[in-house]
């Protein structure tokens, strides 16, 4: 759970990202139409939630300069 506040706080800085916490499920959606994707990891995975921060940060999902 420790990586929770760096991923919010990651998401709170992209356009086109949605946050979601459910039932101890953290949900990213990250995109729009039908490009969109939901990445989905239990909240007390910091591992999980550490791949979906390097994803949006450095990976496929990180935003494109034009």
């Amino acid at each position: 759970m420790k990586q929770l506040g760096n991923l919010s706080h990651v998401c709170a800085g992209k356009k086109n990202v949605l946050f979601q916490i459910l039932n101890g499920v953290v949900t990213v959606h990250a995109g729009e139409g039908p490009d969109k994707e939901v990445i989905k990891a239990n909240c007390a995975d910091d591992e999980a939630v550490s791949k979906i921060i390097y994803e949006l940060n450095f990976g496929k999902y990180r935003e494109k300069s034009n």
